[in-house]
């Protein structure tokens, strides 16, 4: 997951590690003080863009921790933006915390300008190699959406699964394929973007040409698989893997790697709770939270985990990266699935 050349001028501002931000703490007395004053403001409010059960276990073990009330909104990205800004906007500000996909946090960084600085938090030291060139002083990354193949073992024989994203060209699949929507915010568009970033323009035209099917409802496609409707799902989130339990269905993890999309924290500029944000956003890098992420299939940041991860879930956290995430082809990429597939 390697810094994508041209990423630093594209962004308009230069990647830093997290040591900026008013009042910033750099020492564990520091952090301490931080840590009280949190206390006292006693509550932290959560925009997340991510719809899942774990934002309510992350909650829970936040508030066992520090005795602090974590309250979680959750929603499309674009409407949690749109919110904040509104709220900015009009000197009523509620949201504390921004939890969302990296890229919508970049963009919100170049257009809305919500965010503060984010400041120093001891956990940052916990990542990896692979992300802490995607850290800047307004976010940290958290985890990441992994995602491969779906198919429907009644429809697709063991000897015939794909194995690669190439398999999917083969001729036996012409018109069943199911696919997320390149051309919308998702899944599909993220395919899209590392498929041609791994494998050229090319590889999306002849998927093109095997008339694939578009839907944007993640859990009606899996039913539809499942109900043998289509043979093949693309590209399948890794971490539902928990729904599967006595579905005709199984997740196949390419050979050449996962494709997949990051997510952070950020504080917006008007936080009501700055601190109590500022001890969150450092808590989602903490073992607990790093381990929720993990056991529920998701991928991790850091670079390793103290506790041990289930058998069938160990395979799931450590898949490799199909490519690293290239934001500034984003926008493009956008276009070319526009041009390569119609609107």
């Amino acid at each position: 997951m390697r810094l994508m050349p041209g990423l630093r001028a594209a962004l308009g501002f230069v990647l830093l590690p997290l040591m900026l931000g008013a009042a910033v703490a750099q020492t564990p007395q520091d952090w301490d003080k931080v840590v009280a004053a949190a206390k006292q403001e006693g509550k932290v409010s959560v925009y997340s863009g991510y719809l899942s059960p774990t934002n309510e276990a992350i909650a829970k073990a936040f508030e066992v921790k520090y005795g602090i009330k974590v309250e979680t909104l959750q929603a499309r990205g674009n409407e949690l933006r749109e919110r904040l800004r509104i709220e900015q906007a009009t000197g009523r500000p509620i949201g504390d915390v921004s939890h969302s996909a990296v890229f919508v946090l970049l963009s919100n960084l170049q257009n809305e300008k919500t965010l503060a600085p984010i400041g120093w938090v001891p956990n940052a030291s916990r990542l990896n190699a692979n992300f802490k060139p995607v850290v800047n002083e307004y976010f940290v990354p958290i985890f990441t959406i992994n995602y491969g193949l779906l198919v429907n073992t009644r429809l697709v024989k063991p000897e015939d699964e794909p194995k690669s994203w190439l398999d999917l060209h083969n001729p036996k699949w012409q018109g069943k394929i199911l696919s997320d929507d390149p051309r919308a915010a998702g899944g599909g568009r993220v395919m899209f973007m590392m498929t041609v970033d791994k494998f050229g323009p090319s590889y999306q035209e002849k998927l093109a040409a095997q008339k694939v099917t578009f839907a944007r409802d993640y859990n009606e496609s899996t039913r539809r698989v499942a109900r043998g409707e289509y043979p093949i799902y693309i590209p399948y989130i890794l971490s539902d893997f928990v729904n599967l339990g006595g579905l005709p269905v199984k997740y196949v993890i390419p050979s050449e790697g996962v494709t997949y999309g990051s997510y952070g924290v950020a504080i917006s500029k008007t936080a009501p709770h700055p601190n109590a944000a500022r001890l969150l956003a450092n808590f989602y890098l903490s073992e607990e939270v790093q381990a929720i992420y993990a056991k529920t299939a998701h991928g991790i940041v850091v670079d390793q985990l103290e506790e041990k991860l289930p058998a069938n879930i160990e395979p799931l956290v450590k898949v490799k990266p199909l490519v690293a995430e290239n934001f500034p082809f984003l926008e493009a990429a956008t276009e070319m699935a526009i041009k390569i597939y119609g609107k």
